[in-house]
C-alpha cells in the first residue's frame, strides 16, 4: 500500500527509536515535499480541559492530550471525524478535510460550531514529519508497515492496546508481530 493521507504506519518490531517504538501513526498529509502524521497510541496524563476547557464537551475519551510526535511538541493539532454524511449543511469554520469524514479542526474556532457534528475529536501535542522521500525510504527498509486505517482506530478508548489490535487484524505474517514481547531478548 502506498503512503497516503488516511493510511496507518505501524512501526516494525525492529524500530527501536523511543519516539516511535510500538507506535501507530496516522498519515495526515503526504506528497512530493514530505509527509506529516500523528501518533495515535501515546496518550499523556494531561487533560485537554486544563488548557482548552471549552473543547471538553466534544472530546473523545480519554480526554487527554496525545503525544502526536517529536516535532513542535508545544503546538496543538486537533483531529476530528464528522458524524454521518455532511452534504446538507456547510462544514464548520476552520474545518480542513483530510480523507473521508476526517479533518483537522481549528482550535481557535468556537467549539459550539462542532457540537453534535463530530463523532470523534482528539487533540495532539506535536506531530511526526518526514522530508521528501524520507518516509518512503523508511518503508522500503522495513521500519514501517503501511495499512489502511479503520475509523475505530482513530478514537479508541483504549489507545495503549491499539498497536496490538491493528497488527492482529492484518494478514500473516504481519499479524504475528503482535505476539512479540516488548524486549525480544526475553524471548
Amino acid at each position: 500500500m502506498d503512503v497516503m493521507p488516511g493510511s496507518l504506519l505501524i512501526s516494525s518490531a525492529t524500530l527501536v527509536d523511543p519516539n516511535f517504538a510500538r507506535c501507530l501513526v496516522l498519515v495526515l498529509d503526504s506528497d512530493a515535499d514530505g509527509s506529516l502524521g500523528v501518533i495515535l497510541n501515546q496518550p499523556s496524563d494531561t487533560p485537554v480541559a486544563e488548557v482548552l476547557d471549552a473543547w471538553e464537551p466534544v472530546l473523545s475519551d480519554p480526554a487527554v492530550f496525545f503525544r502526536g510526535g517529536p516535532v513542535e511538541g508545544n503546538a496543538a493539532l486537533a483531529l476530528g471525524e464528522l458524524a454521518g454524511p455532511d452534504g446538507t449543511e456547510p462544514l464548520p469554520g476552520g474545518w480542513r478535510p483530510l480523507a473521508g469524514g476526517l479533518g483537522l479542526v481549528d482550535l481557535d474556532e468556537p467549539p459550539e460550531e462542532y457540537a453534535g457534528r463530530l463523532s470523534g475529536l482528539r487533540v495532539y501535542a506535536g506531530y511526526t514529519g518526514w522530508g521528501a522521500g524520507q518516509l518512503e525510504g523508511e518503508v522500503d527498509e522495513g521500519s514501517w508497515h503501511v495499512v489502511p486505517a479503520v475509523p475505530a482506530d482513530l478514537f479508541t478508548a483504549d489507545p495503549e492496546r491499539l498497536w496490538y489490535d491493528v497488527l492482529r487484524r492484518q494478514p500473516t505474517p504481519l499479524s504475528l508481530l503482535a505476539t512479540l514481547p516488548a524486549d525480544a531478548n526475553l524471548n
